[in-house]
């Protein structure tokens, strides 16, 4: 068997590890895997790196016609058993158009719980042999705006928990981050995008100080709305508990020296932050949206409140303050869950089964 992979995304973000992971450990089970990736991509170079099969090429966007002839004359080679489009930005629509003119069997990973424009909907899907939820919560969208449910395979999404069990100690993370010895630290791990919000958590800062409690905070990622999410703290009086980190390679050395993991989404296909915070062995204080609670157990492995509701998250973050070991308790829960239900090997193996369903099915017709 061989597959092509398709992820036109640019940074590594989430969905692109989650395609690095599938590739390697599809190659582990002798299945050829190439990564077909935008040119000078932070995933083309991890993929170098983990001595992947990579194939760049210019990619302006989803208007370019050119990358579409490519992707075109690389799914009609003969070497192509399975395309599998992993990201939006053209993968989807593009990719979905060029191998349905070769007559290659198409999947489609959807890794994002927002509703599409029910009009298109019906001609998009048709493009694709199968898809990929990887969370309940995007399979019922799906279900419901009309995608037949036998089209549909549920194959979460999945951390490598070896990498994350062994966190720098906290005096090094006060250090690296310039955080007040000894203090309460939370962090948060998201893409700076409206949908992330990090509004919700800065007012909830507010009003913990208002309260007395005055946690610091440092926001991973990058993205458009940082200096607006500065601006607010600023404004809100909490600028001084926030640091800016921006994206780290190197996160499974920190993300278990902090006390919590604040994730408040307002959408979100399942939460590739709150799975790494569940390996890191600290809880998640998230909010109840998309595939989140299909991660985290409200009370058991961390706690969940409505989303956009900055009292509530307010009220959740002041609980594990005020209760260390509880939250320490919580953390240990969340590694045994991420362990034992979001292992790579699962993930593999869930795509796996897709591709064989596929083949057995163009073989029978």
């Amino acid at each position: 068997m061989s597959v092509i992979h398709l992820e036109t995304g640019r940074y590594l973000y989430g969905g692109a590890l989650q395609v690095l992971y599938l590739a390697q450990g599809l190659e582990e089970r002798g299945i050829k895997s190439v990564l077909m990736v935008p040119r000078g991509s932070e995933i083309a170079a991890a993929a170098h790196k983990r001595w992947l099969r990579v194939e760049e090429f210019p990619y302006r966007g989803e208007g370019d016609l050119a990358a579409a002839t490519r992707m075109l004359w690389r799914f009609s080679r003969r070497d192509v058993e399975i395309v599998h489009l992993h990201s939006r930005r053209g993968a989807d629509t593009l990719g979905g158009l060029a191998g349905t003119l070769v007559r290659a069997p198409v999947v489609l990973t959807r890794r994002v719980d927002n509703r599409e424009v029910d009009w298109l909907v019906g001609a998009k899907y048709a493009l694709y042999r199968r898809v990929v939820a990887i969370s309940g919560a995007i399979r019922d969208v799906l279900t419901e705006q009309g995608v037949p449910p036998g089209k549909i395979s549920l194959v979460p999404s999945a951390v490598d928990a070896s990498n994350w069990l062994s966190p720098e100690n906290t005096a090094l993370r006060d250090r690296e981050f310039e955080l007040p010895p000894g203090q309460p630290a939370a962090a948060m791990v998201a893409q700076f995008v409206p949908r992330k919000g990090h509004w919700v958590l800065v007012h909830a800062l507010g009003i913990l100080k208002v309260h007395g409690h005055t946690p610091n905070v440092v926001l991973f990622g990058r993205g458009p709305t940082r200096d607006r999410v500065a601006a607010l703290a600023e404004a809100a009086g909490v600028r001084d508990q926030i640091r800016f980190a921006g994206f780290r390679d190197d996160l499974h050395r920190w993300l278990g020296s902090f006390d919590f993991c604040v994730h408040p989404a307002l959408r979100e296909g399942l939460g590739v932050a709150a799975l790494q915070a569940g390996a890191a062995g600290i809880p998640v204080v998230g909010a109840r949206a998309g595939g989140i609670p299909e991660v985290v157990v409200d009370g058991e492995t961390g706690l969940l409140c409505p989303p956009s509701d900055a009292g509530a998250l307010a009220a959740a973050i002041e609980r594990l303050l005020k209760d260390r070991e509880a939250a320490r308790e919580m953390g240990a829960r969340a590694r045994a869950r991420i362990e034992s239900r979001f292992s790579v090997d699962a993930m593999v193996e869930g795509n796996l089964k897709v591709y064989r369903e596929m083949i057995a099915a163009r073989r029978r017709s």
